[in-house]
């Protein structure tokens, strides 16, 4: 046998025994403080020595002291505490408390535009910033199926997307779809695409939307498109335009004012309002709503809303606690949609 063959067979042996993980210590000894404790949960020395020998590395006890002191001055900060003449040890100061967690957790379970199968991805991921222990807490308390979820696994895509059309000063074009009777997503005007510059993305009632600027409309204006309705999108090398209209745009206050995000011409409302119901007006609106005392037991309130059946009917189902009074061609159409009510439930004789 050759020199070259002796060296290859010798490598090739070599080669097929365990490693050893020695060099990896400080990195599983981490792992096993930051799986394994929390605020109420402690471990062990002895059960450090036994989780680290399973990760196939041996540690002297006298040299995981020296350890984790270095991991506290890396900033995994550790406790110890002493039992009789057992030492204890776990993590304090985490960079998400539990409550936050839960937070994070249930915004994305109940966000419609995140899909169901992406929501327990994001879901798992955020377990894995707290202890074991803990992250079974987040399980319990989430529950995903059954909720109403969007079918478009491209949700992150589009957003990545309008992202960086914004940072980029792009517009943007894409593909439109609704529902059809087999609860298929279909494209619009037959995948004629939209063009429009992104100018913000604002969150309602659980769904994502796009405000943006409509190239494309005779009148252009201001538009909002489900994001998770939007399909193909393509960043186009063009500039955006309707600058100076979103100049004059809070975002936020769009989204109040729209009732489901459907579009109508903005108006002043004013309602008659019992006062014991008055905090149902600013839960919708905000605190930014002019209030002028009528009675003791009476107020009107003025608010800016998106003139749409949507809110005639919204203030309908709040029974007498609720009555538009302004202006003039709003309780017009009140009167309209009520006669339309009429005639269309009309009973037989």
């Amino acid at each position: 046998m050759s020199e070259t063959e002796n060296n290859e067979l010798t490598a090739g042996k070599q080669s097929k025994e365990p490693r050893s993980n020695q060099k990896l210590k400080l990195l599983y000894l981490a792992k096993i403080l930051l799986n394994n404790t929390d605020a109420n949960h402690d471990i062990t020395l002895d059960e450090i020595l036994n989780k680290l020998h399973a990760y196939d590395v041996t540690a002297a006890r006298k040299s995981l002291y020296d350890d984790i002191a270095q991991l506290n001055d890396f900033g995994i900060k550790t406790q110890k505490t002493q039992y009789g003449r057992t030492v204890h040890y776990k993590v304090i100061g985490r960079a998400f408390e539990l409550a936050e967690l839960k937070l994070l957790v249930d915004s994305v379970a109940a966000a419609k535009f995140i899909t169901e199968e992406k929501s327990n991805e994001l879901i798992k991921k955020l377990e894995s910033l707290t202890s074991r222990q803990e992250a079974a807490t987040l399980q319990r308390q989430v529950y995903v199926a059954g909720r109403v979820k969007t079918m478009n696994s491209d949700i992150m895509k589009n957003v990545d997307a309008i992202h960086n059309a914004i940072a980029n000063n792009s517009s943007l074009s894409f593909q439109y779809c609704r529902w059809n009777t087999k609860k298929e997503l279909e494209v619009k005007h037959d995948g004629a695409r939209y063009h429009v510059s992104p100018w913000g993305l604002l969150w309602n009632d659980g769904n994502y939307y796009l405000i943006g600027y409509d190239h494309d409309t005779q009148v252009k204006d201001i538009r909002h498109y489900r994001v998770d309705k939007m399909k193909n999108i393509l960043i186009e090398n063009k500039v955006r335009e309707g600058r100076e209209k979103l100049k004059k745009l809070d975002i936020a206050s769009y989204g109040k004012s729209k009732f489901g995000m459907y579009n109508g011409e903005e108006i002043k409302a004013e309602i008659l309002c019992k006062n014991s119901a008055i905090g149902v007006l600013i839960d919708r609106f905000g605190t930014d709503v002019t209030i002028l005392k009528k009675d003791e037991a009476h107020s009107r309130v003025f608010v800016k809303v998106a003139d749409n059946k949507l809110f005639i009917h919204w203030i309908m189902a709040m029974g007498d606690n609720f009555k538009i009074i302004g202006p003039e061609n709003l309780v017009k159409e009140v009167h309209d949609e009520l006669n339309r009510l009429a005639k269309q439930y009309e009973l037989a004789d």
